[in-house]
């Protein structure tokens, strides 16, 4: 009898790390509050948090674009100035005819976006020209949206007028920007990715 117990036992005390690795990951729950509180700091891009969710990390963010110009056009708007030299996509002497500037693409990010408030016109796909890599150390790269290739998206693109309500899926590697904002586009973003973005971040207007 002892015997069985001891087997037991250490059958459990080797289990328990496997064991304690299985367990659910805890829910994190991001308010009304606290969305509002982070749309309402300045900048565009603003993450809320990223999650670790066990074989992913997860970044959730609102983003707030206002009418399409110098400060709102593309998905790369305020950006490009903090890039590097490092050239990224095709590279081209002659720019592309009919090409639209301030795209973007994730090298390993994909995106989803629903849209909360407003609207614009989203232009996705084709490729990107005369592109230039997002800097390494900066924070699009840790906390935003990971390695990126901003520049002229040019080809085969698709343009689509969205409202508040549609929800959009923009995979890895699609060049994807903004165009014909009126007056402002706000929306969420839910970013999926291997472990691209640092899990842990939590905005800092919203942190205790």
């Amino acid at each position: 009898m002892q015997r069985t117990t001891r087997t037991v036992l250490t059958a459990a005390i080797a289990l328990c790390p496997a064991m304690a690795f299985a367990q659910p990951k805890a829910a994190t729950y991001i308010t009304d509050e606290e969305v509002k509180t982070v749309n309402s700091q300045p900048g565009i891009d603003r993450t809320i948090k990223v999650v670790d969710i066990g074989t992913e990390h997860l970044a959730v963010g609102i983003i707030h674009r206002g009418p399409s110009g110098a400060a709102g056009r593309g998905a790369a708007a305020g950006r490009a100035a903090a890039a590097p030299a490092d050239p990224c996509g095709e590279q081209a002497g002659t720019p592309p005819a009919n090409g639209v500037p301030g795209g973007i693409a994730h090298d390993s990010q994909t995106e989803g976006y629903y849209i909360v408030s407003g609207g614009g016109t989203l232009i996705t796909g084709g490729r990107i020209v005369n592109g230039r890599k997002s800097a390494p150390d900066a924070e699009v790269t840790k906390v935003l949206n990971g390695p990126s290739c901003s520049g002229t998206m040019a080809g085969d693109l698709v343009r689509k007028q969205v409202k508040t309500g549609d929800i959009i899926i923009i995979p890895a590697g699609v060049p994807h920007g903004w165009t014909d904002i009126t007056d402002h586009v706000d929306y969420l973003s839910f970013r999926p990715s291997d472990h691209v973005l640092e899990a842990g971040y939590v905005h800092p207007a919203i942190k205790k």
